[in-house]
């Protein structure tokens, strides 16, 4: 007999971090919304204040996304006005993605964001470096998985 236990949604553990992270989009979307951007173009941006002049294959690897999905994004930043697109001088296959003045000076905006995101709250914050620090190895973990074996061949 099979069973069928393991499939309910309360026992795939997938699905806490799923709605966890629909949850936490939700709590950004008002701040976001004040700039015109969306959730996926914020993690772009953050990449790209922490390092601008990243090519295309930098910030996906960095954003866990495959480049089909991050281009058409870029796309978009580009036509807002908040990234240019170049090719590389070293390489001309690879597109470099620089910031506009108009995306630093969004920088000067967002910067509140994370802190109003906690309330402002230490308690919160120390919470949040808890969860930050599970989180980092909970994404290695998974990395070195998939990087390790094809389970669903399996």
């Amino acid at each position: 007999m099979v069973n069928y236990e393991q499939l309910k949604l309360e026992n795939q553990i997938c699905f806490p971090f799923y709605a966890i992270s629909r949850l936490i989009i939700r709590q950004y979307q008002p701040f976001l919304d004040e700039f015109g951007i969306t959730y996926p173009q914020y993690l772009v941006l953050l990449v790209l204040w922490e390092t601008d002049g990243l090519s295309v294959n930098d910030i996906s690897r960095k954003l866990i996304l495959n480049t089909n999905t991050i281009t058409p994004l870029l796309k978009r930043m580009e036509t807002l006005g908040l990234v240019k697109r170049t090719k590389s001088k070293a390489d001309e296959r690879k597109v470099m993605i620089t910031l506009t003045d108009k995306a630093w000076a969004l920088r000067e905006k967002a910067a509140c964001i994370p802190y109003k995101l906690m309330g402002g709250d230490e308690m919160n914050k120390k919470e949040m470096d808890k969860m930050t620090r599970f989180k980092k190895e909970l994404i290695t973990f998974l990395n070195a998985m998939l990087e390790n074996e094809n389970p669903i061949n399996e």
